[in-house]
C-alpha cells in the first residue's frame, strides 16, 4: 500500500497491474503486454502475473483511465487563484499589513506588522515562488512582475524555503498553508543576485524603516521591475 499524491487530493492505493513494454532499443516500444499483481506465495510481497498481450486499443484504454484519475477534480476557485495546472498552482495576496519576522545580525532578532504590496505566489512540486506587482486589483497576463522585496528569495523569484513547514499538496485547499509558511519563517538574510528594492542606502536600511513603522502603506516606488509579465510566468517564459 502507498500515498498517492495528486493536484487535488491524497489517497491509499495499491499496485493492481502493470503494463510491460518491449521495444528493439531504448526508447523505442513496439510490443506491450499487461499483467495483474498477485503475492509471492513465498514472500507475500507482489509480483507479475502471466503475461497477456496488449493490443493499441487497450493500452489506451488503460492511459486514459491513469489520466483522468491523476487530473483534479471540479472544484470551487476563489478570486485570488490565477491558475491551476498538474504542476502548479498560482495565486494573488492583495496589498496588506502582515506580520514578518527578521532575524539577522543587521537587524537583529524583530518583528512588526508592516504593509506588503501586492503579491503573486506560485506553488508547484519543484519550488516555491513569489514575485511583487504594483497594482492594488487583481493581476492580469498583461500584468508586470516585480523583484520580491524580500529575503531569502532568488533572481527567479524562488523562495529558499530552509525549516519552513509547507503544504505537502499543491492544490486550492493548501493555498493558505503555503502563505502561512512565507510569512510566519524568519527572514534571516538577502540572498545573491540581482537588487530586491531601489532603495537609499540598501536594503537592510529599506527593512530597518519598515519595522520602524515609516510607512503607512508599501512605497511601490522602491519596486525592481524583473522584465516579465505574469503571462510569461503561467506560460513557463523566461523575462527579457
Amino acid at each position: 500500500m502507498s500515498t498517492f499524491v495528486s493536484a487535488s487530493r491524497t489517497h491509499e492505493v495499491a499496485p493492481k497491474g502493470a503494463i510491460v513494454l518491449y521495444g528493439p532499443e531504448r526508447g523505442t516500444f513496439t510490443y506491450a503486454t499487461a499483467h495483474s499483481i498477485k503475492a509471492d506465495p513465498a514472500t507475500g510481497r507482489p509480483m507479475l502475473d502471466v503475461a497477456v498481450p496488449l493490443n493499441r486499443r487497450a493500452l489506451l484504454h488503460a492511459l486514459k483511465q491513469v489520466a483522468e484519475n491523476a487530473l483534479p477534480k471540479g472544484e470551487f476557485l476563489p478570486p485570488t487563484i490565477l491558475s491551476v495546472n498538474q504542476d502548479a498552482i498560482t495565486w494573488w495576496c492583495a496589498p496588506a499589513n502582515r506580520r514578518v519576522f527578521m532575524d539577522c545580525a543587521e537587524l537583529g532578532n524583530r518583528s512588526a506588522v508592516v504593509p506588503h504590496p501586492g503579491l503573486v505566489f506560485r506553488a508547484a512540486w519543484n519550488g516555491f515562488s513569489v514575485f511583487a506587482v504594483a497594482e492594488d486589483m487583481r493581476p492580469t497576463p498583461e500584468t508586470a512582475l516585480y523583484e520580491p522585496p524580500y529575503f531569502n528569495t532568488w533572481d527567479d523569484g524562488s523562495i529558499c524555503i530552509g525549516s519552513a513547514h509547507v503544504p505537502k499538496q499543491v492544490d486550492v485547499a493548501s493555498v493558505e498553508g503555503w502563505e502561512r509558511a512565507f510569512f510566519s519563517s524568519a527572514f534571516t538574510h538577502p540572498n545573491h543576485g540581482r537588487q530586491r528594492v531601489a532603495y537609499e542606502n540598501g536594503v537592510y536600511a529599506f527593512w530597518r524603516d519598515m519595522l520602524d513603522g515609516r510607512f503607512q502603506s508599501y512605497p511601490k516606488e522602491v519596486l525592481v521591475p524583473m522584465n516579465r509579465t505574469l503571462g510569461q510566468l503561467l506560460a513557463g517564459a523566461k523575462g527579457g
